[in-house]
């Protein structure tokens, strides 16, 4: 079974376009055995390419069960050199599609945009990516690279045309709170739960001067979470009588007006926070569900490109080479999610993987 997994990897890597030149019969190294010992390295907590010709030198003879290494081990700068010219987006489609992870119908689909802090140099801005992410099983469907965050609103409908959100529930921030993006999220026939604000002035004060004087009139309910050493209560609110607002014809699919009103307590104190949205949604537990599963993308992948995977300090900054970096460790977190590991953390999975190679082999070949 890993072999055929191992096989069906190195067939996605040959649709790959080939960035050397291969016309002068220099190529001593094959590009499936790069990509495939960057990803294995990325998933045992290495962070660069001379962590790849470490990794590939030590684990030599675990890679040749697999791989073919013609001439050896690639050494860093062969890693550097093809990493920086490959495209990004084919090296993400390659293994997204390789990952064959089964999606449910009524997924909640988060869109949100991360920038590669450390990505920058003399040539380029640091690199903003925008990803669109499924909460339920934490699976990357595909990224769009923009110039910096205001770029985002062009993004998003273009990432929307890479993806199937088909049946699903696409959440965004407010600064996706755009008609032409509704429109388009609609029309791949999914549902929409987007935040509101003073970017949409006339909108956003409408919903908050009506949930100010009507809040009683909303189907409502609540959760509660208690988590180091905070409780945090959050009241749903979901308004699908409209008829007051006049801007609900411009807005494709509006069906409803959401709030949702935080009660954090902690130690030092308390607070209250308040959030509105537009919706496609008439569903109040549907609803609360996308408010809250919106943010398994900040916590489930931002969080963990920048605290496991240590991304914001990364060296690589030349062409294409973060954001190929990039797709790894999107690639690799997804695959530590699915190993089956019960209670172990992420970052000693990571470790038991760099120690023993049958680990690795599980997590790369599940």
């Amino acid at each position: 079974m890993e072999y055929e997994k191992i096989k069906r990897l190195k067939e996605e890597i040959k649709k790959i376009e080939e960035p050397r030149r291969t016309r002068y019969g220099n190529i001593r190294h094959k590009l499936e055995d790069i990509i495939i010992i960057g990803l294995c390295t990325v998933i045992c907590g290495g962070e660069d390419y001379t962590d790849m010709e470490g990794f590939g030198i030590e684990r030599e003879s675990f890679l040749r069960k697999f791989l073919e290494l013609p001439n050896g081990i690639p050494d860093s700068d062969t890693f550097r050199r093809v990493f920086e010219r490959l495209k990004p987006e084919e090296v993400s489609r390659c293994l997204i599609d390789w990952l064959e992870i089964t999606r449910d119908k009524r997924e909640v689909v988060a869109i949100d945009g991360k920038t590669i802090c450390g990505s920058g140099n003399e040539q380029h801005k640091a690199y903003h990516v925008v990803s669109a992410f499924v909460a339920e099983n934490q699976l990357t469907l595909g990224e769009i690279t923009v110039d910096e965050k205001s770029n985002e609103i062009t993004a998003v409908p273009q990432l929307l045309d890479l993806i199937d959100v088909e049946g699903c529930i696409v959440t965004a921030d407010a600064i996706s709170c755009q008609k032409t993006i509704v429109e388009k999220i609609m029309g791949n026939g999914a549902d929409y739960t987007i935040g509101l604000k003073l970017n949409q002035p006339g909108l956003f004060n409408d919903v908050k001067d009506y949930f100010d004087m009507f809040e009683k009139e909303s189907s409502t309910t609540k959760s509660i979470e208690k988590d180091h050493g905070r409780i945090e209560t959050r009241e749903y609110f979901l308004l699908s009588d409209i008829s007051w607002l006049e801007q609900r014809v411009e807005w494709c699919g509006l069906k409803s007006v959401g709030m949702v009103k935080s009660h954090v307590f902690k130690k030092e104190g308390a607070h209250t926070d308040t959030r509105y949205f537009i919706s496609s949604l008439t569903n109040i537990n549907e609803f609360a569900y996308s408010v809250r599963k919106h943010w398994a993308i900040e916590n489930q992948l931002h969080w963990c490109l920048d605290v496991i995977f240590r991304e914001d300090s990364s060296r690589a900054r030349k062409d294409f080479s973060p954001l190929n970096m990039h797709v790894l460790r999107k690639t690799s977190l997804s695959l530590l999610n699915q190993a089956k590991t019960g209670r172990i953390s992420k970052k000693k999975l990571m470790f038991k993987a760099a120690l023993n190679p049958d680990v690795l082999l599980k997590i790369l070949f599940r």
